[in-house]
C-alpha cells in the first residue's frame, strides 16, 4: 500500500480508502454485516488506513457495523463520517439538509455512540445545504474540533465556490467528491482550489458504482432503485446507467479492458483505480467492497502506474462515453440528471 499527504492535516492517508456506503444494506442490495466486518479487517491487514461512513448510510446502520470492525483496531485508522442529511418526517420524500449548528452538534454525538469512540478523525457535511449560512456551518464545525470530538473537518459534494466561501469562515481540511472515469467534473470544478489551498481530496465512486469493474454486461439490470439506487439510471447528476446509455458504457469498459487493462496484465478495476490515483489533487480513493474477496480484487490498483500512453488511450477510449454532463450542480436531488447530456463520440 501507499501513502499520500492528506492535506495539511499532517495525517498520512492510505491511496485507497474503505468506502462503507454498500455497508448501509439498503441502497447496493442486501449485504450480510459479518461480512462487511471481514471485509474491513482484510482491507486494514492490506495497509488502508481510512475507513468512510455516514449516519445516512442505512439510518446508521453502517455506522454500527464499523463499530464492530474498529472495537479493537480503532487507532489503526483514519476514521470519517458525516453529517448535515437526515430522514425525512413520516411521508415526506428526502433525505433532508441540514447543516445548522444544532443539528450538527446533535448528529456528530449521535454517530460518536453508534461508531463506540469518543472522537471522529475527520467529519465531513455530506451535502451542501441550501438553508443554512456557510459561515453558521464552518462555526459548527469549529465548535466540535474545539471540543475534541473531531480532529479535522470538510465538506462533501460542494461546488468550488462553495468551498472558497466556506474558507472565508473557516479552512477546510479535506473536500470528498465523486471521480471516476466516467466523472471528470472536479478536474475544473474543485481540483485546483483543492491543490492551491492545501486540501485533502477523498475521491468516492472510483470503479465507477461498479461499472469500471467490468463485471456489468449489457443485459445486466439493478431492479428497484430502493433497493439498490442504480435502478434509477442516475449517478449524481449523470444518466450513465440509464437505458442505451448503460449499455454503450458498457461497451467502452470492454474496449478499456481489452486495450488497456489486458495488454498490461492487470484487471480493469486496477486500471481504472490507478486512473484515479494518477491526478495529483487526489489524497485517496474510496472503494466499497461488501467481502474479503472484493477487497482483495480492488487492492492491487494502488501499486500500478499507467504511462503517459495508456492514459492518452484511455482518453481516446472514455470520448465515447454517454450519459455525462458538464453541470455540477448539487444542490439538486442526486439522482436526478443536472444538465444535459455530453454527445458521445462515434
Amino acid at each position: 500500500m501507499r501513502y499520500r499527504p492528506f492535506g495539511r492535516t499532517g495525517l498520512q492517508v492510505s491511496v485507497v480508502g474503505f468506502g462503507c456506503w454498500p455497508m448501509a444494506g439498503d441502497r447496493y442490495g442486501a449485504i450480510e454485516d459479518d461480512e462487511a466486518v471481514k471485509a474491513i479487517h482484510r482491507a486494514l491487514d492490506r495497509g488502508m488506513n481510512c475507513v468512510d461512513t455516514a449516519p445516512a448510510y442505512g439510518a446508521g446502520h453502517s455506522e454500527e457495523v464499523v463499530a464492530r470492525a474498529l472495537e479493537k483496531r480503532r487507532r489503526e485508522v483514519i476514521l470519517v463520517t458525516k453529517c448535515g442529511v437526515k430522514p425525512p418526517p413520516p411521508g415526506q420524500l428526502g433525505p433532508l439538509r441540514d447543516s445548522s449548528r444544532d443539528n450538527i452538534q446533535r448528529e456528530i454525538d449521535a454517530s460518536l455512540k453508534r461508531l463506540r469512540t469518543d472522537w471522529v478523525d475527520v467529519l465531513l457535511v455530506h451535502w451542501p445545504d441550501a438553508g443554512t449560512p456557510f459561515e453558521e456551518t464552518m462555526r459548527a464545525l469549529e465548535e466540535v474540533v474545539a471540543s475534541g470530538r473531531v480532529r479535522f473537518v470538510g465538506v462533501s459534494n460542494f461546488t468550488g465556490a462553495m468551498i472558497a466561501d466556506c474558507l472565508r469562515t473557516r479552512r477546510v481540511d479535506v473536500s470528498q467528491v465523486g471521480y471516476h472515469m466516467f466523472d471528470r467534473r472536479q478536474e475544473h470544478e474543485t481540483f485546483p482550489l483543492c491543490l492551491e489551498q492545501g486540501v485533502g481530496v477523498m475521491g468516492y465512486g472510483s470503479l465507477g458504482h461498479g461499472l469500471l469493474t467490468g463485471a456489468f454486461t449489457t443485459a445486466t439490470t439493478f431492479g428497484e432503485p430502493s433497493r439498490d439506487w442504480r435502478g434509477g439510471g442516475v449517478a449524481f447528476g449523470q444518466p450513465i446507467f440509464r437505458g442505451d446509455n448503460f449499455k454503450t458504457n458498457v461497451g467502452v469498459v470492454e474496449r478499456l479492458r481489452r486495450e488497456v487493462a489486458e495488454p498490461r496484465g492487470v484487471s480493469m478495476s486496477q486500471v481504472a483505480l490507478a486512473w484515479v490515483l494518477g491526478h495529483p489533487a487526489i489524497s485517496t480513493a474510496l472503494v466499497g467492497a461488501r467481502t474479503p474477496a472484493e477487497v482483495d480484487a480492488n487492492d492491487a490498483g494502488a501499486e500500478i502506474d499507467l504511462s503517459p500512453e495508456e492514459r492518452t488511450k484511455i482518453d481516446a477510449i472514455l470520448a465515447g462515453a454517454a450519459g455525462r454532463v458538464k453541470e455540477f450542480t448539487p444542490l439538486r436531488p442526486a439522482m436526478e440528471p443536472w444538465g444535459a447530456e455530453i454527445p458521445a463520440s462515434r
